[in-house]
């Protein structure tokens, strides 16, 4: 018995905080007049978002936004990366901060964004939708109450985490109903019943998924159905002459913005029908009437003849692609043109399309010297997965042939099946397959396989649907091959330019951290150096050249060098720089080059300083004060021969810790630099204290991330005079 409670009490737990969760979630909606609203967490350790919870959105226009990677330019993971509210008021304003957002979404709604944190930790962020007849700012009273939810919500994952509890309680996001209206008595809802069924027009309800849950005899007859067939369905997914991207498009723009909308539909063979749609936080209510007198079909409405007869036996058509279908594709086609790496294709192709797409599995392998090499999985158990991993493309498996042949295949049911079960024995778990090549520009890149738990018919519009969205991986998995590529080179560069490990000066601890932007090739002209002088004392630099290219990076290792050699020969920290400046012009670069220079004496207790245009260096005293030194700030290096740059001398009693650092740890648009600087200043006094170097190293960096975006190179050094003996 108590081996049962003990196993009960972590699920109850589960329960109650995803419970707690909810009912922020469900308060926040409620109170601002929400119409939508979304509650992303964020795993610790891990960069990616998960949707834990969605109010007023079915999954359906939910599973795109299932995981979102934290780095992804979105307004919840920007809320969080800032720990600042965003708001969007106009869909103008989404389209130019968030293109594509506003490409996936090109609805008329408001959005705000907040972060789920405390003082010491960022648990995850809430999205809140509004329609257009919300005033174009947020009230006080709303951000209020959005923060005030935000703060709850951060002390419910603040005592799970304290319990040891996981912060996702399922790998779905769970669907909050909609507030349930006051009930009426018997009679009423008879009465309301049957004053629907006795409207001369048709009328039906679609819940917030898009299905049917009432329609009345009129609605059924306009639409030549009965209503046993289509209560439970979507419209689309009953009628074929519904079957058209814009119908659907329509339900979704009702359900995300909240705007009554219509569209015209002609029912076989010449029947046009008029729809129009009135949605709340419930689902949406459909009026249904004859269309008035025929007119010019619109891009709303399909076309077809308006004056002769159809024939006996129409040909059968190709069944058209959903909007649910174009819309995921929309977005993962977007998404993927901003990843970057492989690993980056990879994993958001694999957090997208089991969700989106309907496969209960998924593999992507990649050509690698002549076999496949699986990049990424969801799934399948990783041992069957290992089977198929590293296969060459001679091996005959349907991973291979389908590259070599450049045909997809796609086994749907029982009858394609059992033909090749010897070919898919290794994944024999689904009852369905499909297997797409991923070629571009002719040349073999990959292959994506397809599980499926049931038997799947892969209709034409299906397969047409996968055959692009192969095409789309693999343009973007050749892509993210280059960058690596150039990647690698770039890093294996920047590695040869910065020192391989600092030299043991006695009486110093030093700690240092070099973080690429992470834009472009990730090579900038950021460097860090402490050089050996003589037994007893050291030079630290630190500088910034100009661009983050290949030219920049190689500038850098001159300067790096010029810096070394008239360091190392006994010139002072003025002198330094003076002749590394006189180089610098010599060569002509066209590029200008900020340095700081620091001749420590730890044994003496002392440092010189100078200063070629650089961040000021930090200094925080053994009791905790901390402070700006003030070193005159002189001419950028390069840019005029005969420059000269003033030493300074300064103090450094035992146990201080100094610290020189490029613009990038301060540097952030619109942000005040002063003020950064003064943040990084108490950052220092506060985690200055720490026994280990590297401790403060690791603070100063994440202050840096946790502040503002950064978009440039950081170097720091940190150095720390050790007490007497």
């Amino acid at each position: 018995m108590s081996t049962v409670r003990r196993r009960a009490r972590p699920e109850a737990a589960h329960a109650r905080h995803a419970e707690a969760l909810d009912s922020v979630l469900a308060d926040v909606v409620s109170l601002t007049g929400a119409s939508v609203g979304l509650l992303f967490l964020l795993p610790p350790g891990e960069r990616m978002l998960r949707l834990a919870a969605a109010s007023g959105a079915s999954r359906r226009i939910a599973a795109p936004w299932e995981r979102v990677p934290l780095q992804e330019p979105v307004p919840v993971a920007d809320a969080m990366r800032t720990r600042r509210l965003v708001w969007l008021g106009s869909q103008e304003e989404l389209a130019r901060r968030y293109p594509r957002l506003g490409i996936i979404l090109p609805y008329d709604f408001m959005l705000a964004a907040a972060p789920i944190a405390d003082d010491e930790t960022v648990w995850g962020g809430i999205v809140l939708l509004w329609p257009v007849w919300h005033p174009p700012q947020l009230s006080a009273a709303e951000r209020e109450t959005i923060e005030a939810c935000c703060r709850r919500g951060a002390g419910v994952l603040r005592e799970a985490a304290g319990e040891g509890l996981p912060l996702l309680t399922g790998d779905e996001p769970r669907l909050l109903s909609s507030p349930v209206p006051r009930e009426l008595d018997p009679a009423q809802a008879a009465a309301a019943l049957g004053f629907a069924q006795r409207l001369p027009v048709g009328c039906c309800a679609l819940d917030l998924d898009g299905r049917i849950t009432f329609i009345n005899s009129a609605a059924a007859e306009l639409v030549g159905a009965g209503a046993a067939a289509l209560l439970g369905r979507r419209p689309w997914e009953v009628l074929l002459w519904l079957r058209d991207p814009v119908f659907e498009d329509r339900y979704r723009e009702a359900v995300v913005a909240r705007l009554p909308t219509s569209f015209t539909a002609r029912r076989p063979p010449g029947t046009r029908l008029f729809f129009q749609l009135y949605p709340d936080h419930g689902g949406i209510s459909v009026l249904i009437t004859p269309a008035s007198a025929p007119a010019r079909p619109s891009a709303a409405e399909p076309a077809g003849p308006e004056c002769e007869p159809p024939p006996a036996q129409p040909p059968p058509r190709a069944e058209p692609l959903g909007a649910t279908a174009l819309y995921s594709l929309t977005h993962l086609a977007s998404a993927l043109a901003e990843a970057a790496g492989v690993r980056d294709v990879g994993e958001l192709v694999a957090d997208q399309i089991v969700p989106a797409f309907g496969p209960s599995a998924m593999a992507l392998l990649a050509a690698e010297d002549g076999r496949l090499r699986v990049i990424t999985h969801r799934g399948w158990p990783g041992d069957l997965v290992d089977r198929f991993d590293a296969a060459p493309l001679t091996s005959g498996s349907l991973t291979a042939q389908v590259l070599t042949s450049g045909a997809p295949r796609f086994l749907g049911g029982v009858a394609d099946v059992e033909p090749a079960r010897a070919e898919v024995s290794h994944l024999d778990t689904m009852a369905a397959w499909a297997f797409l090549p991923l070629i571009a520009s002719g040349r073999p890149i990959g292959t994506l396989v397809l599980g499926y738990d049931r038997p799947q018919p892969f209709a034409p519009a299906e397969r047409a649907l996968l055959t692009s969205l192969a095409g789309l991986l693999a343009q973007s998995l050749a892509r993210a091959r280059h960058y690596d590529a150039k990647h690698s080179l770039a890093h294996a560069l920047q590695n040869s330019l910065l020192p391989r490990a600092l030299p043991r000066v006695p009486g110093l601890a030093t700690a240092t951290r070099y973080l690429p932007a992470g834009d472009g090739l990730d090579i900038g002209g950021d460097f860090y150096d402490l050089i050996r002088c003589d037994p007893d004392s050291a030079v630290a630099a630190v500088g910034d050249v100009q661009g983050h290219n290949p030219t920049a990076a190689a500038l850098m290792g001159q300067v790096r060098t010029a810096v070394h050699a008239q360091a190392t020969g006994g010139a002072s920290p003025g002198d330094v720089l003076a002749r590394t400046n006189r180089l610098l012009t010599d060569l002509e670069s066209g590029l200008f080059t900020s340095c700081l220079i620091a001749h420590l004496e730890p044994g003496l207790r002392r440092a010189r300083f100078a200063n070629a245009g650089h961040p000021p260096p930090l200094l925080r005293h053994p009791d905790g004060r901390t402070e700006v030194v003030d070193v005159p700030p002189g001419l950028l290096l390069g840019i005029d021969p005969d420059a000269g740059y003033t030493t300074v001398p300064v103090t450094l009693p035992p146990g201080a810790v100094l610290a020189l650092y490029t613009d990038g740890l301060v540097e952030a648009p619109g942000v005040d630099l002063d003020e950064a600087t003064g943040a990084l200043v108490r950052e220092l006094a506060r985690a200055g204290g720490q026994e280990d170097l590297e401790d403060v190293a690791d603070a100063l960096v994440r202050h840096a991330r946790r502040s503002a975006p950064r978009h440039d190179d950081i170097a720091l050094i940190l150095l720390r005079t050790e007490p007497d003996g």
